[in-house]
C-alpha cells in the first residue's frame, strides 16, 4: 500500500490524477509482483509524509534508494540503525565533523533531520534489488521535479544542497534570489575529494536559516 500524506497529496494531486503517475503505478505493480522491490510500497514516500509541505527548511536530493537488503528507508542517503553505513553517507558525516565538529555516529539512520525539516528525497523513488538506476526514466522525474517545482513556489526560503550533477540538474530552475542553493559534487568515494569535501553546506545552511528567523537544524546524528 502506497501511503502519501493529505497534505502533500492536495499540493501534488494534479500529478497523482496524472496519465503519468497511473503508467508508473501499472509498472510498479508488475515489478512488484515480479521483483524484490527497494523501498517497501509504504515507505516510498517516506520524504515527504515525515515532513510536511510548510515544514520543509532543507533539501537534499539523492539518485535512487540503496538496492541492497535492508537499506533503502524512503530517505536519501538513509539506512536503518542495524544497517552498515554506506560509503557516501560516511564522507558526509566526514564533511560534518569537519564542518560543524559533529562526532561520527555509528549508525546512518537520519529520520532526526526529516523531523526537524530535512526534506532527504531522491529523484527516482523505487528500485530493483542489485540493479541501480533500474527505475530510471519510468516516471519517478516528473513526480520528484514537481515536488521541488511547488517548494520553490513557496514564499519562505528553503536551503536546497545539490550533490551531484543529477542533483543539480532537478534543482536548475530554483529560484536564486529567494532560496540558498549550494552546489558540491556527489559525496560518494569517486568524487567527494572534488569538492564536496570542505564544501561546508551544513553551516552555510544553518546561517541563512538563521538570518532568516528559521529555527536551524541540529545536523548531529545521535548514536
Amino acid at each position: 500500500m502506497i501511503k502519501i500524506s493529505k497534505s502533500w497529496f492536495e499540493i501534488l494531486k494534479d500529478e497523482f490524477n496524472s496519465d503519468n503517475y497511473k503508467n508508473l503505478e501499472k509498472f510498479l505493480g508488475k515489478e512488484y509482483n515480479s521483483y524484490t522491490i527497494y523501498p517497501s510500497a509504504e515507505h516510498i514516500f517516506n520524504a515527504i509524509n515525515f515532513v510536511p509541505y510548510n515544514s520543509v527548511k532543507v533539501v537534499i536530493i539523492g539518485q535512487d534508494p540503496y538496492h541492497e537488503p535492508n537499506q533503502a528507508m524512503g530517505l536519501s542517503f538513509s539506512v536503518p540503525k542495524s544497517a552498515d553505513i554506506p560509503p557516501s553517507l560516511q564522507n558526509i558525516y566526514k564533511e560534518l565533523n569537519s564542518d560543524l565538529g559533529c562526532y561520527i555516529p555509528k549508525h546512518g539512520d537520519l529520520t532526526s533531520w526529516a523531523r526537524q525539516g530535512v526534506l532527504l528525497l531522491n529523484s527516482v523513488l523505487t528500485v530493483r534489488r542489485g540493479q541501480a538506476n533500474s527505475h530510471k526514466n519510468k516516471g519517478w522525474e516528473q513526480i520528484t521535479s514537481k515536488i521541488i517545482e511547488k517548494l520553490n513556489e513557496r514564499e519562505q526560503p528553503i536551503v536546497f544542497m545539490l550533490w551531484g550533477r543529477n542533483a543539480q540538474e532537478i534543482g536548475a530552475n530554483i529560484n536564486k534570489n529567494k532560496h540558498l542553493v549550494l552546489t558540491a559534487p556527489h559525496p560518494s568515494p569517486l568524487s567527494a575529494y572534488s569538492g564536496f569535501f570542505g564544501c561546508r553546506h551544513f553551516s552555510k545552511a544553518n546561517k541563512f536559516l538563521e538570518e532568516h528567523n528559521i529555527e536551524p537544524i541540529d545536523w548531529q546524528i545521535k548514536d
